[in-house]
């Protein structure tokens, strides 16, 4: 894998050493991998995957110190009286500009309000005297939170808050409820949650549930008081523009309520992040170049009238740390899932049905194929949503809905960014034959529940996890006793 590859940007710990690496979206403490999906390779064939990974920041080294000689000189009173005068003439006609044009959303009587679903914000600022920046960050600040997660390792030890082990991420306010929005690789494996709130009452939480094929969980807070909650006001993710302002918020290295200030680079960045587990699909992210290190993971990426508009998730660098290059995923999609969540729903996600494989130069000439690029499709599932519509195996998917597909992880992203129930057309080579054919695409709930049963028999001979220890017990008890 290249070292440059997006990756979570996992979070701190204290193991010596160990510098912060490139991932995505920052948590500070033990890196965690997500995956979704699943591919299987045709025979000598190689099957693509997205890249991954997850790792640990240690202390910044301290910055040299610079000392300067400041010279000065006399120069003549009148020109720089009318110098300074014009001066204030422009700052005081840029002023005004920006309040017209709202820019700067002062309202008149210098506050700032954030209307939200059981809540008034209501911000006291100084109009006279006040930055973009500054507005913002009042405003949206009071809504994102820091996380930090204990994680049980096998000899039944607690690690957290200062061990090793101990995850710090951040995550965005939805409601007076206490639901937090947050990345699933922030709070994965986690036995106990912590959250700090930006007046720094602490709260323990509870996973209300998570969906790791796309990077996102919602936690709860315990015994909080709804009068002391501020939900984020949310933004419109379809409505952003490449060059927009924004900030991200969160907590990098630990360093709790920290703001950054950017843009927004690009728009519908698309990569998928392979482990052990399966596949995690972020499609469609939000670029920036606002600074996002591992400890932002999961806070707020917010636009000029700080509203949340993404979820700071991914970062793409040689050293793991900011290189003006997050990704985020779009508020739309978030809340959507955030919302089935809170439901008590499984998040759906668009399925096809079929086995992938990549094809690329080298198993298309081993296997005499008509393209040396494509998703290759090595079983369809009987009665899926690629069966009915009469895709077979050995079928390359080249293109959906016009657009190239080049991998068979680039087939998955550009199905996760359709909904459940519409319909796609696919353009596959079958043989030398190129032909469209137009899928409705169905759920992959029953999918999911068929991989969780599964991930719960994973003892020996079927034994569930608590069959298999009571096993263990009794042969240790049983040797003790000889």
């Amino acid at each position: 894998m290249s070292d440059n590859m997006p990756q979570r940007p996992e979070g701190l710990n204290d193991s010596p050493g160990t510098q912060p690496r490139v991932q995505v979206e920052p948590t500070p403490a033990q890196p965690q991998e997500t995956t979704v999906g699943q591919t299987t390779q045709m025979p000598g064939s190689v099957s693509g995957t997205g890249a991954h990974a997850a790792s640990s920041a240690g202390a910044a080294p301290a910055s040299d110190m610079m000392s300067r000689t400041v010279v000065k000189t006399k120069t003549k009173k009148f020109p720089v009286f009318v110098s300074s005068l014009a001066g204030l003439a422009v700052g005081a006609v840029l002023v005004i500009a920006l309040v017209m044009t709202g820019a700067l959303n002062i309202e008149r009587g210098a506050s700032v309000t954030a209307n939200t679903p059981g809540s008034t914000q209501s911000i006291q600022i100084d109009a006279e005297d006040t930055t973009l920046p500054e507005v913002v960050s009042a405003k949206a600040l009071p809504s994102v939170v820091s996380i930090t997660t204990e994680i049980q390792d096998t000899s039944g030890m607690m690690m957290g808050g200062s061990g090793s082990s101990g995850s710090i991420g951040s995550g965005v306010v939805l409601d007076t409820e206490g639901h937090i929005l947050t990345n699933y690789h922030v709070v994965e494996g986690a036995t106990g949650i912590a959250v700090t709130m930006n007046d720094g009452t602490n709260y323990e939480a509870e996973i209300v549930g998570s969906d790791e094929s796309s990077d996102l969980a919602v936690i709860r807070l315990i015994g909080a008081d709804p009068s002391a909650l501020t939900p984020i006001e949310i933004g419109n993710s379809d409505e952003l523009s490449v060059g927009e302002w924004v900030m991200a918020i969160g907590s990098p290295f630990g360093n709790e309520q920290s703001v950054s200030t950017g843009i927004v680079s690009a728009l519908y960045r698309s990569t998928a992040m392979e482990s052990s587990n399966g596949t995690t699909i972020y499609a469609n992210m939000i670029q920036t170049d606002a600074a996002i290190n591992p400890g932002n993971s999961g806070g707020a990426l917010v636009n000029d009238n700080g509203e949340l508009v993404g979820i700071n998730s991914i970062i793409e660098s040689y050293s793991g740390s900011s290189s003006g290059v997050g990704f985020a995923i779009p508020v739309n999609y978030a809340k959507n899932i955030a919302d089935q969540i809170i439901a008590g729903k499984t998040p759906v996600h668009p399925y096809l049905g079929a086995t992938l494989t990549t094809v690329n130069a080298l198993n298309a000439r081993q296997n005499n194929l008509a393209v040396d690029y494509g998703a290759y499709i090595n079983e369809v599932t009987e009665g899926g949503p690629a069966a009915e519509a009469g895709i077979q195996a050995g079928d390359i998917v080249i293109a959906a809905n016009g657009d190239e597909v080049t991998s068979a992880d680039g087939l998955i992203i550009a199905l996760r960014s359709y909904d459940v129930g519409e319909k796609v057309t696919l353009t596959v080579m079958r043989g030398n034959d190129k032909m469209d054919i137009e899928v409705t695409l169905g759920s992959d709930e029953a999918l999911q529940e068929q991989q969780d049963n599964s991930n719960d028999q994973n003892g020996l001979d079927g034994m569930s996890e608590d069959q298999l220890r009571e096993l263990l017990d009794e042969l240790l008890n049983g040797q003790g006793s000889r």
